[in-house]
């Protein structure tokens, strides 16, 4: 097989279905095939100059082979006939000296399927925007940051990023698939200096999958510079228990978390704290948490929206917490398997390996207050825009990390505060969200309205 720069979508599939053949003729009982090839561009501008500038394309292929229960996987970018024996000769060869799996194998023939209709994932502008362009965006955001306040001195950049990306699977048992995605974005870190010499950084972005649905470069500059000086000035509170409310940016990191538990990974191993819950009150009745990879916004497929999932089967919407009832797991077919249950189309994989478990668009359905109303509500509390450090234990839902913010006094947002530690556990914590704000807005694949949580502890002083 020829290499060129880059390959039409029909060579694509015929190589697929080429490692495909190769594969069931070398001794393979099921096999699985995912070629994908993409552009990146990133650029970053720091005090008006362009600091780094790369482009980049890749292309690479992944099979996954089973003989009987056995299974193994292998990738590469080189798609020289050569390279391509070797592929499928090194997976066969691999799979026979690996351990039976009575649960491996590909899904049934019936479960695979795919999303019909266009799911607005790809868009040919992000491509097609010239460099100067994206470099100028960047550049204007930085500079709206840089003058919006003279406390604003320094910079650490703005960089503005593209990727595309065109992905196809093909398996033995009929499933073949392919779709394309885009992606664009930029942001800006502003860093401020307060009079007695402190520095504060912070940043905003914009992100689409296509150019027409980014922002305004001076907005997100200057939004990206109001977050920055709300920081100067900060100090520590004395240890408390206190209301804390967490920004849509923790809130979405505190709500993934059920995501993480509710994995059918977990929940076979016994490795989480959701283990044996499943029709069982975990949360208060206001909370009801959803994943969907089917959703498309205002004309545009959301960041978790594809056809299909990682082993050929449509995406779905499941709701794993309704009312505050554990409903559902998220598994693909393997662990599906080992619990007796049935995948949600939730599998997720690379080239090589196992699919593993992800989320499409994973979110908090938001409720009816505004954020300066749970914010109002709080006499002595915390408002949290920033945690640091890995401080979540799924077995037990221990919750520890450090933060900053603002303070709250009575109902406003008082001063910033850092160098501070938030602590819970994570069963108790979803039971005593008392108020979840009405702006969610999807800036990512996952996403959480403003939300207060009642009696954490804050460690401070």
């Amino acid at each position: 097989m020829s290499q060129t720069a880059s390959l039409a979508a029909s060579d694509l599939k015929q190589l697929a279905s080429e490692v495909l053949s190769r594969a069931r003729k070398a001794g393979a009982t099921d096999a699985e095939a995912v070629v994908y090839e993409g552009d990146e561009f990133a650029a970053k501008v720091r005090l008006g100059q362009v600091e780094t500038l790369k482009e980049s394309g890749s292309r690479a292929v992944g099979l996954r082979v089973f003989v009987g229960q056995r299974t193994a996987s292998t990738s590469s970018s080189d798609f020289s006939a050569e390279s391509i024996e070797r592929l499928v000769d090194g997976a066969i060869t691999l799979a026979k000296i690996t351990s039976e799996d009575p649960f491996a194998g590909l899904p049934e023939p019936e479960e695979f399927g795919e999303l019909e209709g266009d799911l607005k994932l790809y868009f040919d502008d992000v491509m097609e925007q010239p460099p100067a362009e994206r470099i100028e965006i960047a550049r204007r955001a930085e500079a709206a940051a840089m003058a919006y306040d003279t406390r604003i001195q320094n910079s650490g950049g703005a960089d503005f990023d593209t990727a595309t990306g065109h992905k196809i699977m093909m398996n033995s048992r009929g499933f073949a698939g392919e779709y394309r995605r885009s992606y664009c974005g930029f942001s800006a870190v502003p860093i401020a200096i307060d009079e007695k010499g402190g520095m504060q950084r912070n940043y905003w972005y914009s992100n689409s999958r296509t150019t027409k649905k980014l922002e305004s470069p001076e907005e997100v500059g200057q939004e990206a510079a109001r977050r920055t000086l709300s920081r100067l000035g900060a100090r520590q509170v004395k240890t408390q228990k206190a209301p804390v409310v967490f920004s849509p940016e923790i809130a979405r990191s505190i709500i993934g978390n059920i995501f993480d538990a509710a994995n059918g990974d977990a929940i076979y191993r016994h490795a989480t704290f959701f283990d044996d819950m499943l029709g069982k009150q975990v949360a208060g009745e206001n909370i009801t948490v959803v994943d969907d990879g089917t959703m498309v916004f205002d004309g545009i497929g959301g960041f978790g929206t594809s056809p299909f999932d990682g082993e050929g089967l449509p995406t779905r919407r499941t709701v794993l917490v309704e009312r505050g009832v554990l409903t559902n797991y998220v598994m693909n077919t393997y662990t599906a398997r080992k619990l007796g249950m049935k995948s949600t189309g939730n599998a997720s994989r690379g080239l090589a390996g196992n699919p593993g478990i992800g989320a499409g668009n994973f979110y908090l359905e938001p409720g009816t207050l505004t954020p300066e109303q749970i914010i109002g509500d709080v006499k002595d509390g915390l408002y949290v825009t920033e945690t640091m450090g890995f401080g979540v234990n799924l077995v037990t839902g221990d919750y520890s990390q450090g933060a900053s913010g603002m303070w709250i006094e009575n109902g406003e947002l008082a001063y910033p505060v850092e160098e501070i530690t938030i602590a819970g556990n994570l069963k108790e914590m979803y039971r005593n969200i008392v108020a979840i704000g009405n702006d969610l807005v999807f800036r990512g694949s996952s996403a959480a309205p403003t939300m207060r949580v009642e009696g954490m502890t804050i460690a401070g002083a």
